[in-house]
C-alpha cells in the first residue's frame, strides 16, 4: 500500500513537472507591440496583417515577424513568423551594445509587402510577393547619399536576374556612371528563411 501512495505522489509530481515545462516552452514573450499594419496581400479585398513585436523580457531584444492572410472564413490565418529577418536591438555580438539601427518598417503597396531599412546610412527597400503562401524576395533597392549632393542607387531585380548600379546628382534626373550586370538566382528567397544577415549580402 505504501508503495502504490508513493508511486501516485511521484506520478503527480511528474505530471506537474511536465506540465509546467510546457507552459514555459510555449510561452510568448513578444508582448511588445512596434509595428501593426493591414492591407490586402492576397487579392481577396479583405485586410490582411503584418506584426512586428519584440521580446523585451530577453535582454537580446529580439523582434518578431508575424504575417497573417485573410481566410474565407474572415478570420486570420498565420502564414510567417520570423525572428531571424530583424536583428536584435543588442546583438551578442556587440556584447551588450545597442545595434545603432532603426527597427525596420513594414507596408503593403499593390498587394506587395515592403520592408524599409536605415542601417549605417544606408536605405533599402526589399520587396515581397505572395506566391502559394510564401513571401518571395523578388527586387532590392538601395540608396547612399555621400552627404553633399550625390547619391550611389542599386537597384536589384530577382526575377530578371540584373543589378543596375548608378549614381545621381541632386536635382537631376541623369543617371552617371550606370552599371548592368546579370546575377545568378538560383530560387527566390522567401521570407521565412532569411536573415538580417543574409539581406546585409546583397
Amino acid at each position: 500500500m505504501k508503495n502504490i501512495a508513493a508511486y501516485t505522489i511521484l506520478l503527480f509530481l511528474t505530471a506537474n513537472t511536465n506540465v509546467f515545462s510546457q507552459k514555459t516552452i510555449n510561452k510568448d514573450n513578444y508582448t511588445s507591440l512596434i509595428q501593426k499594419e493591414e492591407g490586402d496581400l492576397n487579392y481577396d479585398k479583405k485586410n490582411d496583417r503584418i506584426m512586428v513585436e519584440m521580446d523585451i523580457k530577453d535582454e537580446t531584444r529580439p523582434l518578431r515577424l508575424q504575417i497573417f492572410l485573410s481566410q474565407p472564413d474572415k478570420k486570420l490565418q498565420l502564414v510567417v513568423s520570423s525572428t531571424k529577418i530583424i536583428e536584435s536591438q543588442y546583438p551578442v555580438n556587440k556584447k551588450g551594445e545597442h545595434n545603432d539601427n532603426v527597427i525596420p518598417d513594414f507596408f503593403i503597396e499593390e498587394g506587395k509587402l515592403k520592408m524599409l531599412t536605415d542601417i549605417k546610412d544606408r536605405k533599402s527597400s526589399y520587396e515581397f510577393r505572395l506566391k502559394q503562401n510564401n513571401f518571395e524576395l523578388i527586387k532590392i533597392s538601395r540608396v547612399i547619399w555621400d552627404g553633399k549632393d550625390t547619391t550611389f542607387e542599386t537597384e536589384i531585380d530577382l526575377i530578371a536576374k540584373t543589378k543596375i548600379e548608378y549614381e545621381q546628382v541632386t536635382g537631376s534626373d541623369k543617371l552617371l556612371n550606370k552599371k548592368k550586370k546579370m546575377i545568378k538566382v538560383n530560387a527566390l528567397p522567401k521570407i521565412q528563411d532569411l536573415s538580417f544577415y543574409d539581406l546585409e549580402q546583397y
